[in-house]
């Protein structure tokens, strides 16, 4: 059982300021990719729309569901990810789950405020909710790339 200042240190008030500041929940019209996804483990839900031009992301929507942590880590996806190529999207996914799984550096670049969830390394039961938009943003990049490589 985890002690009351883990919890505490786990739900900082920086993570729960970026909880809050994630947008009400959009789509976007005729995106270019589209991914929902689903962590079975707690249920938490995130479906990512984009639009992509000259290999980055040009728009970006996203609907979540999901407990603080996930919600944290969808606003910080949600406020880096235009602009972004997959190559950038990848690279942030990587980091994000070296961080979670062995305490490796956070992301760096437009992902760099993922640090703040270092926290979470330690509560194993989080990760997939964390991990829910960034590999969303991952799947919805490849897709785009798809659809552009069979038009």
């Amino acid at each position: 059982m985890s002690s009351e200042n883990e919890l505490i240190k786990l739900y900082s008030e920086r993570i729960l300021a970026l909880a809050t500041e994630l947008p009400a929940p959009a789509r976007l019209d005729k995106p270019d990719g589209s991914v929902k996804k689903r962590s079975p483990l707690c249920g938490s839900t995130v479906t990512v729309d984009v639009k992509v031009q000259n290999g980055k992301i040009s728009e970006f929507a996203q609907e979540v569901k999901a407990c603080a942590l996930g919600q944290a880590s969808a606003s910080v996806i949600g406020k880096s990810a235009v602009g972004c190529t997959i190559t950038d999207i990848q690279t942030a996914r990587d980091a994000l789950h070296d961080m979670l799984k062995t305490g490796a550096p956070a992301p760096v670049g437009p992902f760099e405020g993922l640090e703040v969830l270092m926290p979470a390394k330690d509560f194993k039961n989080r990760h997939a909710s964390i991990m829910l938009s960034i590999e969303a943003t991952l799947e919805a990049m490849k897709q785009a790339e798809e659809k552009e490589n069979c038009a």
